[in-house]
Parts: structure tokens; sequence; C-alpha cells
């Protein structure tokens, strides 16, 4: 079938069952947006191209699949940076295709050229310069093949400007074929023993959930495993859904502002079964006292993240498709009482959560940030989508909004990157169209992508924004509090601008609440309306993310509040 390379990336991408792309248009992909006009292609046009990446990995984070984004070459590409790191650190599937200059101009420092390859090797799982339009079916075929399996991850095909006018024979191939890389890791049997065995031996296991069960959609799988067991489970800030959040057992969020419950379950266990995660620094607090007591199993795809921050006593390697299944079915050995030895444990542990439960101290009429998201909470129904964008309101978010599914939680985690939350939660909803979509934001972080509630608008995508404004970068302001002598330097956002008029002026209704009363008189009416809208709140500026696990303290040295 003869057709220009411009048409063959379309028609690859169908082949993918690519439903959306999002992007924004420039010279060296003007043939390219030329075939998606043609073709009537579905594309989102996003106001910058870092709101563009943020909304495909919010799509894919929501659904599993491939994200896709269109850039143009130079500023275009380098504009995708930001989102294609974020993508990287928390393994989300994109496929991001940017335009470079044409083949005659490359290397001489031409008119919005940039080393796209060199700039987002460190940040990509492979990338791609395309110069020949023969290459770019395979590349496609590759690229999505390489995005979806093994650990997730972006890659970046950056393609000539005159391989899209070019003419070619076009087949899409029908198999991959890489040297050195293979998507399918199974692992082995004699692991699995392992596990079982340890288990047969504990008296106090306690399952700790990641973001790698809500990415290889395991959480059926790891639910009846827990089922089983009968044990205490604790989550990272991306495994939140793998438990529902009312799951009897479920000790919350673990690490730096996790729940007393959480950290300290990890602390008394005996065994620790890691399924999915990473063991990051706002996991363990100091690593060395992480988990004394208890023998490590770590379940993890890569093998380059095995006893990179913590050493473990067992490994599981392979997809947890693989080794949650095989686990799932020596359990099923286990005589029909197992299931009661650990109910003791089960018993303490819910009895510490209980101690120090999350929470916070009303103050006149003023709105706590807790008492906000502990509202939406129970205004939203079950099926909510929530989106943070980065700081304090990200935890105050991960403790108090409750989340029953998986991929119902969505944050950048690894990176921290503010300005994720709006174009993310856009790319929710457009990927979950029957599902709320609730995003909990700062008025540091809304700034930063606040361009995307005009395509909000445009494309009457129906999310409700709840901007925690409390006037100062809250945990940039926290820190300073706490270790810099109160000195908020260059953190307070004491300025002018009124969010409800900014939303406006884009084409999105908004409003304030400024009152505690409010939440009960006026949030629910506003959750209720139909199309987007953004909720302006109030909330005092000098409150605290607590519970805290200071830097370098292990995880039950925890600043509680109150002088605790």
């Amino acid at each position: 079938m003869k057709m220009n390379g411009a048409q063959a990336v379309l028609e690859s991408l169908k082949k993918e069952g690519v439903e959306v792309v999002f992007g924004y248009p420039g010279g060296a992909v003007l043939t390219l947006y030329d075939a998606v006009y043609k073709n009537k292609f579905p594309h989102i046009l996003t106001r910058h191209e870092q709101g563009a990446v943020h909304a495909a990995d919010g799509y894919a984070r929501a659904t599993g699949k491939v994200g896709v984004v269109f850039a143009t070459s130079g500023p275009g590409a380098t504009n995708l940076v930001t989102g294609i790191m974020t993508a990287m650190m928390d393994s989300v599937p994109l496929v991001c295709i940017t335009g470079q200059v044409g083949n005659p101009y490359i290397g001489k420092d031409s008119f919005q050229e940039a080393d796209v390859s060199g700039i987002t090797t460190p940040i990509t799982k492979h990338n791609y310069l395309v110069k020949k339009a023969a290459e770019l079916p395979r590349v496609l075929k590759e690229a999505f093949y390489i995005a979806r399996t093994g650990r997730p991850g972006p890659v970046v095909i950056d393609v000539a400007k005159d391989v899209f006018d070019t003419e070619i024979d076009y087949k899409y191939p029908e198999q991959v074929a890489l040297k050195g890389y293979k998507g399918e890791n199974p692992g082995k049997d004699s692991e699995i023993e392992k596990v079982a065995e340890a288990l047969r031996k504990a008296r106090k296991p306690l399952i700790f959930t990641g973001g790698g069960v809500n990415i290889s959609d395991t959480t059926p799988k790891l639910r009846a495993i827990v089922e089983r067991l009968g044990v205490p489970t604790v989550s990272t800030l991306l495994g939140i859904g793998t438990i529902p959040a009312d799951a009897e057992g479920f000790l919350g969020m673990a690490g730096m502002h996790g729940s007393y419950g959480a950290n300290m379950a990890i602390q008394g266990c005996d065994l620790l079964l890691c399924i999915g995660m990473r063991f990051s620094d706002r996991v363990t607090g100091k690593v060395s006292a992480f988990a004394p007591h208890a023998k490590i199993v770590h379940f993890e795809i890569d093998p380059a993240e095995v006893n990179k921050n913590v050493e473990v006593d067992l490994r599981v390697s392979g997809d947890l498709r693989w080794s949650l299944e095989h686990l799932q079915a020596k359990l099923d050995t286990l005589p029909d009482d197992f299931r009661g030895r650990f109910r003791p444990w089960l018993e303490e542990a819910k009895g510490k959560a209980a101690e120090h439960p999350f929470g916070y101290r009303e103050a006149g009429e003023t709105i706590k940030p807790g008492a906000l998201i502990e509202k939406v909470s129970e205004l939203c129904s079950r099926d909510t989508i929530a989106v943070t964008d980065v700081g304090q309101h990200q935890m105050w978010a991960a403790q108090f909004f409750k989340v029953y599914e998986p991929r119902h939680f969505l944050t950048s985690g690894g990176a921290g990157t503010m300005g994720y939350g709006l174009p993310a939660a856009m790319g929710a909803k457009l990927a979950c169209p029957d599902a709320p979509v609730v995003l909990f934001t700062g008025d540091g972080s809304i700034m930063m992508n606040c361009q995307e509630f005009a395509t909000i608008a445009d494309n009457d995508i129906d999310i409700k924004v709840i901007v925690v404004h409390n006037s100062i970068l809250g945990m940039v302001a926290q820190w300073q509090r706490l270790f810099y002598n109160h000195h908020y330097s260059q953190s307070e956002l004491k300025g002018k601008t009124d969010f409800v008029k900014l939303a406006e002026a884009m084409g999105v209704r908004g409003a304030r609440l400024t009152k505690k009363e409010e939440l009960d008189t006026l949030l629910p009416r506003l959750l209720a309306e139909k199309g987007p809208l953004l909720i302006d709140v109030i909330v005092p500026e000098d409150e605290d993310v607590i519970p805290m696990v200071p830097g370098g303290k292990r995880l039950d040295q925890m600043v509680l509040g109150g002088g605790e």
C-alpha cells in the first residue's frame, strides 16, 4: 500500500488501537498534521506541549493503554522533557512522536533543531531518530511493544521532517524481534516456593503493595492473596487503590507522610512481602533501620531495582502477572485453618492504627485541608478518579481521600512534578468519560499549567478542580518552618491572582469557599454540577502535613502533631 510517512504514522497508530493523540503542531510536523486533518484522526490540541504529555500520561495511567503525543522540533520537543521524565519515574507507557528538521539540515544548528535523542536518552526506556521513511512501520511497532511490555515506560520517536513527506510501500510488521529485549518476564518456581515457606514460618506477615500492581493490572490476584492470608496491608503512594480503602486490615499509605499504623506495622512485622514497589527514599525512612525484624521479600520485574535501595532476603523476579498467580496457587494448597494463625497480628496492627488515625484540628470558621478532602471523598462515588498535583495537597489527598479501585488515584510519584495535575485529569476524563474525575491542586501547582483550562473548556471536559489555596508553597514552607527558622524565602504566594476569574477567562466556571459551613452548604451542590468547574478553597497557610518522618529518621520516629 502506497502512502507517505505521515499517513504511515497514523495507520500504525490505528493498528495499535490508539484512540486519541494529544499534541501541538509546528513546522516540522505540518505534513503529519495535514494527515490528521485529512483522516479526521482524533486529536486534542492542548495549549502547551507539557500539557499534552501530562494528558497522555493521565490517559495511560487511567487505562493501562499507551498514551501518545505529537510535538514539533526544537522547543516543541524539549517542552515534553518534564512529562517524559515524570512518566519514566513512574513506569508509564508513552509514545512521543516529535518532528526533527529535515535530513539535509540535521547537525547544522538549523532553525528549531535540538538533539532530541541525546536529550531524552536518560529519561526514556528507548528512543529513535528516524531518517529513512521505510523504517517508520518497524520503528512504530517496536516503540509500542517496548513502551507497554516489561516494566513500561516512555519511548521517543524523533522523525526528520522530510520523512513525513516521503512515499513508501507501507506494510505493518506482525512481529517484533529485538536483540537483548524480551517483553515477557516469567520467573522461577523455586522463588515462589521460598516465599510460601517463609509464610509458613511467619507470625507477623505484612503485604506492602506498590504501583507495579496498578501497572500490571494484578489487583484481583493481590486481593485474593490478601483474603486468603488474612494479613494487614499497606501501600506506597502509587499503590493507593490496589487495596480498597475500607478493606479490613488496610492501614493506608506508608512512608514520610504515611499513617502511624502503616509505619508501625512495617517496623513490627517479621515478614514483609513487597509487591511491585521500589523502596523509594520517601517510603523507607532511615534505610538501615527499615523493617528491622522482618525477612524482606521483593516481587520485582526490573532486576536493577532489586537490592538497589534496600537489601532483601528473598527476591521473586518477573512480571507480577506470573508471580502473583503462582503464589496464589501455592497458597491454595495450604490448610483451610492457615488464615486464622495471623488473626492476632491483624488485630494488633489494627489496634496500633486506631491509636493515631489521620486527623486535623478544627479552628473556628476556617476550612482545614483535611476536612475539605474528607468531605469531597464523602460526596464522591466509589468510582471517582482522584488526580493530584504535587505538594501538601497531594499528601492530604493520599491521607483523606478514600480510593477503592486500581488506577483511580493518579499522581506524580518519583518525579514530584508540579503542574502535572490539570492536564493529567483531562487525560483521565477523556480515557474514562463515565467516571467522575476530581483534581486536588494547590495555588502553586495550578499556575504551572493553568493554560489547559482553555483546552478543558473548548472540549467540555467535565472535571472538578479543587484548589487548596493557602497562599504559600505549602510543602516548601513546611520545611522552612521546621528546618529553616521560618524563613519563607520566595515561597509566599500573596499575589493578586484570582483563580475564579482566571478559570472563567478561559471558559471554565469558578466558585470560592471561605467558611467551614460551606463544606456542607455549598460544596455538595458544586460537585453535583455538570461540566468543568474550579473550586477555590481558602485554607490556613500554616497547616502542616502530619504525621511526618523527618529526613534520616526511622519510620517509627514520627512527628504526630500536638507535641507527640
